[in-house]
């Protein structure tokens, strides 16, 4: 009798420490507690699922608003006037997560200043085959291959045009929406598949990218050279111009890190010449740094993450000084700090984006990019954050 009172008395408190445990732990999902994101959650997460299935997961979730809405309040420090729109603060979600445009406001809930997604396709496409995303923790990285994956551009038109009205008082309110627009693997005319892009998403964009870096599309990173640069931004800007609407949407463009000097003197020719409105630097490099450690690290892809970023750091230093300051510049590549973002604005970057450093830190670092940048514009004795953009070229 003793021994099952013993027992008993055992199961109940495995009950109650575990109920505690599990409400314990909900509290600090709810919360958005940067140390348990990091250190517990998303570590479980993806001992569980695969890179593409936690990726779905996380869409949903955002999708459904489930996830903590953020705490941190941005000040007047973090505004930046760009594009012809009003950012209230310059850190903003990389294209990629939301591929289909299903997840904007919980994005926005989450405390980024502005959502880019896509890329989208003209026609929907399955991309590459999978297993196509590829986690390397011990580098804080990932390796994709996803391939232009998109449900196509009227899904993600009636998406987006459902929560128009609600993305005009978001855009006024200083949260813009970019969308990337892509090609498709068959397409022989790629001036064609953007130009589609532009006049089914354009009425909905405060800015369009025309993504020409993505390493996992045949022959599509050929369209940053001279010649193809020129002919393809030439339909796109005809096209832009066409829309009916009061404000046209910003065209920029989405270069890769792995180019020649040659290659990025000839992009920033382009862009002047034509008067493209601003770059996004950079997209994931196919380099595989010496210092990778990953088991997976030789998976064929596009790298992101922390070892992507002083190789996009650089980059945007040399495309910031080759278009004279004159082009703003998206930077992107290895932010998972106030301290990366800051390194990009002072480079030439005047808004940032993040996206692998979800992977790994979760919601909460959103927030904390934020935070530390502000706390670092004020070490470092600059009154806004735009005083900050392009300082390295006035040392």
């Amino acid at each position: 009798m003793a021994w099952r009172q013993l027992r008993k008395r055992a199961l109940d408190a495995v009950v109650i420490l575990g109920g505690g445990g599990l409400l314990f732990a909900s509290y600090l999902t709810a919360t958005g507690d940067e140390h348990f994101y990091a250190g517990y959650l998303m570590p479980a997460l993806q001992g569980l699922l695969d890179g593409e299935s936690a990726h779905r997961l996380a869409v949903r979730v955002t999708s459904l608003g489930l996830l903590p809405r953020t705490t941190f309040q941005d000040s007047d420090m973090l505004e930046v006037r760009v594009l012809g729109q009003k950012f209230r603060n310059p850190v903003g979600i990389a294209a990629g997560f939301d591929k289909h445009g299903e997840a904007v406001d919980g994005l926005f809930k989450l405390g980024f200043g502005f959502v880019e997604v896509g890329s989208v396709t003209p026609q929907p496409q399955e991309g590459n085959p999978r297993p196509r995303i590829f986690r390397l923790p011990e580098d804080k990285a990932v390796i994709n291959r996803c391939g232009f994956n998109s449900q196509g551009l009227l899904a993600v038109e009636r998406r987006l045009r459902a929560r128009q009205q609600r993305q005009t008082r978001l855009t006024a309110d200083g949260l813009p929406l970019g969308i990337n627009l892509g090609k498709n693997k068959t397409s022989v005319d790629a001036a064609a598949d953007y130009a589609e892009g532009i006049r089914v998403l354009g009425p909905l964009a405060d800015y369009l990218v025309v993504n020409v870096s993505s390493p996992n599309t045949p022959g599509l990173r050929s369209l940053q050279g001279k010649a193809e640069l020129r002919h393809l931004l030439t339909k796109v800007l005809q096209e832009r111009d066409a829309l009916q609407r009061a404000q046209k949407p910003a065209v920029l463009v989405k270069i890769a890190p792995d180019l020649t000097a040659e290659d990025k003197e000839d992009i920033a020719s382009v862009v002047r010449e034509l008067g493209i409105d601003g770059l996004i630097v950079t997209n994931t490099t196919v380099s595989r740094p010496a210092s990778l450690r990953g088991a997976l690290r030789s998976e064929t892809g596009g790298l992101s993450g922390k070892p992507l970023h002083d190789l996009s750091t650089q980059t945007i230093r040399e495309m910031y000084a080759l278009t004279q300051g004159r082009i703003p510049i998206i930077g992107v590549g290895g932010v998972s700090s106030g301290q990366d973002a800051l390194e990009k604005i002072q480079a030439g970057a005047s808004l940032v984006q993040l996206y692998t450093a979800l992977t790994y830190g979760g919601p909460p670092v959103v927030g904390r990019v934020k935070r530390e940048l502000e706390a670092l514009l004020k070490e470092q004795g600059f009154s806004r954050v735009t005083d900050a953009i392009g300082a390295d070229h006035r040392r």
